[in-house]
């Protein structure tokens, strides 16, 4: 979104700028808001964002492929910054709404690692807070909030290996999968994603020809063992009971 672009005779530098109107339900109200400013600003897909908590919260209960049913990432990707928490939905606050703890490596898996949107890490994510504030009856309550396992690295492998074509493999009610094929620029990139808010699984999936018999291994390091492309650049990738496995190039 940043660069320049011609008004009149003139060049102007286009900046990057985020609003909120934070409507985790009406997805259609968000879009009214982007209509309001005339495309100029992204906004924070609080759809999204109330669509983590409720997986985070129902577990194996929740229908995982309809993550993002109505999200601003799903119908106007190049306007949605992308969200696990912030400052509102944390404990104790306005909107309160916070993603469970087990659930955020896989909220930032899809965040982090997807083609679509702007994505925004929530400060204690990565270095962890500590507050004290009052509940609704009254008392003072301490809160912490850990740093989220796997978010560094995750932030890494966006870096390094999150690009290229995508491909989805949102086929199970509660394991689902997607991989980006990789840039040339980009030597090795590629991944292969696996996801699982109830038992363990494996997923099918194409990841391109260019990484045909290729060696993967789990960069989450939740297996031990290589998995060999075959010659259609497609292979089998296993992700443990709730959480997510990111295959990458060895």
């Amino acid at each position: 979104m940043n660069g320049w672009t011609r008004s009149g005779m003139k060049l102007v530098k286009k900046l990057f700028a985020v609003g909120e109107y934070w409507s985790p339900y009406d997805f259609d109200i968000l879009q009214e808001y982007l209509a309001a400013t005339e495309g100029r600003m992204s906004l924070f897909d609080s759809v999204l964002q109330h669509n983590f908590y409720l997986a985070s919260n129902e577990g194996n209960q929740y229908n995982f492929p309809s993550v993002f049913d109505n999200t601003l990432v799903a119908n106007n990707p190049s306007l949605a910054v992308t969200l696990v928490d912030n400052h509102d939905t944390q404990p104790l606050q306005a909107l309160e709404a916070p993603v469970a703890n087990w659930f955020k490596p896989l909220a930032y898996a899809h965040v982090l690692l997807r083609q679509s949107g702007y994505p925004c890490v929530f400060y204690p994510d990565l270095y962890s807070a500590q507050y004290t504030d009052q509940g609704t009856d009254g008392g003072d309550y301490k809160i912490t909030l850990p740093i989220v396992k796997d978010l560094e690295a995750l932030l890494l492998l966006r870096k390094d290996y999150a690009y290229g074509m995508q491909r989805d493999y949102f086929d199970h009610g509660n394991c689902i999968g997607f991989t980006r094929e990789g840039i040339g620029e980009k030597e090795n990139s590629g991944i292969a994603v696996v996801l699982s808010n109830g038992d363990g699984g494996t997923k099918i999936m194409e990841i391109g020809k260019p990484h045909a018999k290729q060696i993967f291994i789990d960069a989450l390091k939740r297996f031990d063992h290589e998995i060999v492309v075959n010659d259609d650049g497609w292979a089998e990738f296993p992700c443990p009971a709730g959480s997510v496995s990111a295959w990458i190039r060895k």
